[in-house]
């Protein structure tokens, strides 16, 4: 784990936090008749340079909070490579508006986190 040592609960702050921008991000909304579930990501996305790179200082963001909540270098960077494809794949017009409803990078990244702080004996409350 990274220098930062922190409570249980101003880790489960952080992982609120986490949680609910990854929501926003990535599941806000479903398709109608379909399991298909978006976010600001596929819908900002849409405006050409602008919307990804929104995104990625969001992503950025996250990986930042990632970092204080103990997240190792070989974490962060798995964690920084679901941003790099997200950013780059979704940065490419009509493909990566279609890529970006499917990868939800941010809740890839809530995962890996969670997982690791689960497998390091943290006990998450979210």
């Amino acid at each position: 784990m990274s220098n930062a040592t922190f409570t249980a609960a101003e880790t489960a702050k952080i992982l609120r936090r986490l949680k609910r921008i990854a929501w926003v991000t990535d599941t806000a909304w479903r398709i109608p008749f379909t399991k298909i579930r978006f976010g600001l990501d596929p819908v900002l996305g849409l405006v050409p340079g602008l919307g990804d790179g929104v995104m990625l200082v969001v992503s950025v963001y996250t990986l930042l909070l990632a970092h204080k909540a103990g997240a190792p270098l070989n974490l962060l960077l798995r964690m920084a490579a679901n941003v790099a494809v997200d950013f780059g794949v979704g940065s490419i017009p009509v493909v990566g508006d279609a890529f970006d409803l499917m990868f939800k990078s941010n809740v890839r990244n809530l995962k890996l986190l969670t997982e690791f702080l689960q497998k390091n004996g943290v006990q998450i409350d979210v």
